[in-house]
C-alpha cells in the first residue's frame, strides 16, 4: 500500500473558504477514486492562507482486474437480433458464452496503475471545485473555457510514494517541488513524499494543520494576557479565522488609548475583531481593558515591537472613528430619528420600517395589557416598541449593523429612558440563536415577542412563507425564538387567540361595537365571526349591530382566507416545536399526538402534556394502555364509527368483562377530565392507566361484533367511549408503537 500526497498552491485563499475546501477536496477525491473502484484506508486534508493539500494512505499500487458480463439474446433467437448484439460488443459469436439457452458477452478489464487513474482524477477534481467565488487569470482568461481557481494557482505537488504522477493543468505541470513560508523559507523545497510533507513544510517555517495553527494562536494569546494579569475574551471565530490568515502563527500583545474606554464595549471588540482580527481582554473585574492581542505571521526580529506599534496606530484610527459615531450619534433623540424609519422599506407588501414598529407597540401593548406578559407595564412596553428599531439609522448601526438592538439600548439609557425600556430595546431581537440568551424582564419579553410575532404573522399574510431549505426572511428562527420565550419564561400565551386577533381585528375598522376599542371588540365577537363562517344564517340572527352584519358579509372571502393564515402558522409552530424538542430528546409523535386532539395552542401546558405522555407510553401500563387503545380504534375505524358518540348504558345483560369496563371508565373519566382541568396531566395518566386491564379483559372475553346488533351497537359504542377518554389526553392514533 502506497501514500499519496497532492498540494495545490495559490495566492492567498480566503480564511472564511477553507473549511469547506478541505470537505469539498475530499468528498470530490473519493469519488473520483471510487470510479476507478479504488479507495484510500484514511484521507486527510489541510488548508491554509497559501496551500490545499490531501494526503490519502493506504492506497494499493493498481486496481484489480474486473470482469463485465453484458446479457444478450436467447441462442435461439433470430440472426437480426445475434448480429446487432455482436456489432454493439464487438466480438465474435464464438466469443459469446451461452448459459441456460441465453447468450452473455463477458470481457476482462485488466487492472490500471494508481499512478494513470490519479494522473486521469486530478484535473477533473480541479476543474470541478466549488469554490464559492473563483476567477481567470492570465491571458487564457479572455476565454470562458479557461480554469478557474479561488485566486491564481502557481503550482502543484502530486506524488505517489515517492514519485512524481505527471499531468497538466492550465500550463501548470505537477512536480515534487513546493515553496515554504514567504519572507522565511522562500526558496524551492523538494518534497519526499506524503509521511514527510508536514515536517518538511514546518522546517520551511510552515504549519500545514490549520488545527496545530488554531492551538498554537489560542494557547499564546491566553498565556499573554495572563501574563499580562489580563483575561484573554475567548473568540473560537477569530481563533479560526487568524488561523486561515497564517502560516506561522506568532500572537503579540498590545496597548490601546484608556481613553476609548468611554466607548461601549461591544464596539470596541467588533471594531477590533471585524476591522482587525484582533482579540481584546478583560481586567480583574470583568471590564474591557485597554489591551488587544494580534496574530502576526512572522517570528520578527525585535520581538514584534514594530509589529504592534502598527497594528496599535491602525487600531487607534479604527476606534477613534468609531467613538466620532458614538458621540455623534448621542447628540440625537432616539425620539427624533423615529421619522427616518418612514424612509426605509421593510417589505414592498408590508409597508416601511415605521409601520412595522407601530405594529410591534401596538401588539407589545395589548399583550401587556391582557396579562399575557405578567408585570409587564403596557406604557413601558409600548414606549420600548416605540423606539426599539429608532437606531437602525444611527451612524454606529450603519457602520457595524452587528449592533442594532443593543446601541439603541446604550442610547436610550443616555438620553433617561426607564432602564427596563433601555433593556428592552438592547434585547428585543433576542434569542437570535439556539445559544443565545432569552430575555425574561417583562418589558424586554414583550417587545421581543411582538416583533418575532408581527413578522411570523404577516409574511404568512403575503405570502411569504419558508419553503424546503429557502427561508429569506429567517421565519423558522423566529418561531424557534417565540417557543423559547414562551417555555422559558411560563407564558400562558394562547397562540391562536392572539394571531387570530392581530390578523382578523382590521378587518372591524370600520365599526365599534358596545364603544370597545378595536382590538377588544375584535376579541369579543370572533366566536360569532367564526360561527358565520360556518353557518351564516345562524350566526347573523345572533348579531344584533346591522353595521357589524354587513361589514361581516362585506370580509368573509377574506376572513377565510386569515383564519387559514392561522392554522398555517399553528403548524408551522408545531413543526418547528418537534425540530426544538426532537433535540431536547421529546419524540415528534407525543407533539403530533397532543396538537391533533385541536384548540391547544398554549405552549407551556401542550409541553405540559407531552413531558406526561412521553413519561407514561414508556411505562408498561402506557405501552399496553396504547395498544388496547390502537385496537379499539382499528375496529372502530374498520366499522365506520368515527367522532364521539352518545354513550347510553346497555338494556340486554352485561358481561362481567363488559361491565368492569364501563365501571372502570365511570371512575376514570371523571378523574382524568378534573386532572386535564387542573393541567396535573401525570395525574390524568394515572387515571387512564387503570383502564388498562378493563380494556384487555374486554377483548379477550367479549365478542364485539356479535350476532344482535344490540349488543353489538353497544359494545363499538363503549369502544368509541374508550376512544374518547383516552383523547381528553392526547390522540394516542398519533403515537408510533
Amino acid at each position: 500500500m502506497t501514500d499519496f500526497l497532492l498540494e495545490l498552491r495559490s495566492e492567498e485563499i480566503p480564511a472564511r473558504m477553507q473549511a469547506g475546501a478541505r470537505e469539498n477536496f475530499a468528498k470530490l477525491f473519493t469519488a473520483e477514486l471510487a470510479k476507478a473502484g479504488l479507495s484510500a484506508g484514511e484521507i486527510v486534508t489541510y488548508a491554509g492562507p497559501r496551500r490545499l493539500a490531501l494526503i490519502a494512505r493506504g492506497l494499493p499500487s493498481a486496481t484489480e482486474a474486473v470482469s463485465e458480463e453484458v446479457k444478450g439474446p436467447r441462442a435461439s433467437a433470430p440472426p437480426q437480433a445475434l448480429e446487432g448484439f455482436l456489432r454493439k460488443t464487438g466480438l465474435t459469436r464464438e466469443q459469446l458464452t451461452e448459459r441456460d439457452g441465453v447468450l452473455f458477452a463477458i470481457t476482462e478489464k485488466p487492472g490500471r496503475a494508481t499512478a494513470q487513474v490519479l494522473a486521469e482524477a486530478i484535473p477533473a477534481i480541479v476543474r470541478a471545485f466549488p469554490w464559492p467565488k473563483s476567477m481567470r487569470w492570465g491571458a487564457e482568461s479572455a476565454s470562458t473555457e479557461s480554469m478557474r481557481w479561488v485566486r491564481p494557482l502557481h503550482a502543484i505537488v502530486a506524488l505517489f510514494g515517492g514519485e512524481v504522477v505527471p499531468f497538466e493543468i492550465a500550463g501548470i505541470t505537477s512536480s515534487d517541488t513546493t515553496r515554504g513560508h514567504r519572507f522565511h523559507a522562500p526558496a524551492e523545497i523538494v518534497l519526499t513524499g506524503a509521511d514527510a510533507y508536514v515536517e518538511q513544510l514546518r522546517a520551511a517555517k510552515v504549519m500545514v494543520d490549520q488545527d496545530e495553527r488554531a492551538a498554537i494562536i489560542r494557547q499564546r494569546a491566553s498565556a499573554l494576557a495572563a501574563e499580562a494579569g489580563l483575561e484573554l475574551v475567548e473568540d473560537e471565530g477569530l481563533v479560526a479565522e487568524n488561523a486561515g490568515l497564517t502560516e506561522w502563527p506568532v500572537p503579540l500583545l498590545g496597548r490601546f488609548d484608556e481613553a476609548y474606554l468611554d466607548v461601549p464595549p461591544e464596539v470596541i471588540q467588533l471594531t477590533a475583531r471585524v476591522n482587525q482580527k484582533y482579540f481584546v481582554c478583560r481586567s480583574g473585574d470583568g471590564k474591557l481593558a485597554n489591551a488587544f492581542v494580534c496574530t502576526a505571521n512572522i517570528e520578527a526580529t525585535d520581538g514584534g515591537a514594530k509589529i504592534v506599534e502598527g497594528n496599535g496606530k491602525v487600531l487607534a484610527a479604527r476606534l477613534s472613528d468609531a467613538r466620532f459615531f458614538y458621540e455623534t450619534d448621542l447628540k440625537t433623540k432616539l425620539d427624533d430619528l423615529r421619522p427616518k424609519l418612514e424612509k426605509i422599506v421593510f417589505h414592498e407588501k408590508l409597508g416601511t420600517v415605521a409601520d412595522k414598529v407601530e405594529r410591534v407597540a401596538q401588539l407589545a401593548e395589548w399583550l401587556a395589557t391582557e396579562g399575557f406578559i405578567p408585570n409587564c407595564d403596557p406604557a413601558l412596553a409600548r414606549r420600548a416598541a416605540e423606539l426599539a428599531k429608532a437606531d437602525l439609522v444611527t451612524g454606529m448601526v450603519g457602520e457595524f449593523p452587528e449592533l442594532q438592538g443593543l446601541m439603541g439600548g446604550y442610547y436610550a439609557a443616555a438620553q433617561g429612558e426607564d432602564p427596563r425600556v433601555a433593556e428592552a430595546i438592547r434585547d428585543h431581537y433576542k434569542p437570535v440563536g439556539q445559544g443565545d440568551e432569552v430575555p425574561n424582564a417583562p418589558v424586554s419579553v414583550a417587545v421581543s415577542l411582538a416583533d418575532k410575532l408581527d413578522s411570523l404573522q404577516h409574511f404568512f399574510r403575503i405570502g411569504e412563507m419558508p419553503t424546503g431549505s429557502k427561508d429569506p426572511f429567517a421565519l423558522r428562527r423566529s418561531a424557534i425564538a417565540v417557543i423559547r420565550l414562551i417555555a422559558s419564561n411560563q407564558l400562558r400565551v394562547p397562540l391562536r387567540k392572539i394571531m387570530s386577533v392581530e390578523l382578523i381585528a382590521p378587518l372591524f375598522a370600520q365599526v365599534r361595537v358596545f364603544g370597545e376599542n378595536e382590538r377588544s371588540m375584535a376579541g369579543s365577537v370572533l366566536a360569532n365571526f367564526r360561527e358565520f363562517l360556518v353557518d351564516e344564517e345562524a350566526a347573523s340572527a345572533k348579531i344584533r349591530d346591522a353595521r357589524f352584519s354587513d361589514l361581516l358579509a362585506s370580509v368573509v372571502p377574506e376572513a377565510r382566507r386569515r383564519i387559514a393564515v392561522v392554522q398555517a402558522l399553528i403548524d408551522f409552530f408545531a413543526d418547528r416545536l418537534k425540530v426544538q424538542q426532537r433535540e431536547a430528546g421529546v419524540r415528534h409523535d407525543l407533539i403530533d399526538a397532543v396538537f391533533a386532539l385541536g384548540g391547544e395552542d398554549d405552549l407551556v401546558r401542550l409541553l405540559a402534556r407531552v413531558r406526561a405522555l412521553q413519561a407514561f407510553v414508556t411505562t408498561d401500563d402506557g405501552t399496553n394502555l396504547l395498544a388496547g387503545y390502537k385496537r379499539a380504534a382499528n375496529i372502530l375505524k374498520k366499522e365506520g364509527v368515527e367522532g364521539d358518540q352518545a354513550w347510553t348504558a346497555p338494556t340486554y345483560t352485561l358481561e362481567p368483562a363488559e361491565a368492569d369496563l364501563i365501571a372502570a371508565l365511570d371512575a376514570a373519566e371523571p378523574k382524568a377530565a378534573e386532572a386535564v382541568k387542573a393541567e396535573d396531566f401525570e395525574a390524568a395518566m394515572a387515571a387512564l392507566a387503570s383502564l388498562r386491564a378493563p380494556i384487555d379483559r374486554f377483548f379477550d372475553d367479549v365478542t364485539v361484533n356479535d350476532a344482535d346488533p344490540a349488543k353489538r351497537t353497544a359494545r363499538l359504542a363503549l369502544l368509541a367511549r374508550v376512544r374518547a377518554a383516552v383523547h381528553t389526553v392526547a390522540d394516542f392514533s398519533r403515537i408510533e408503537g
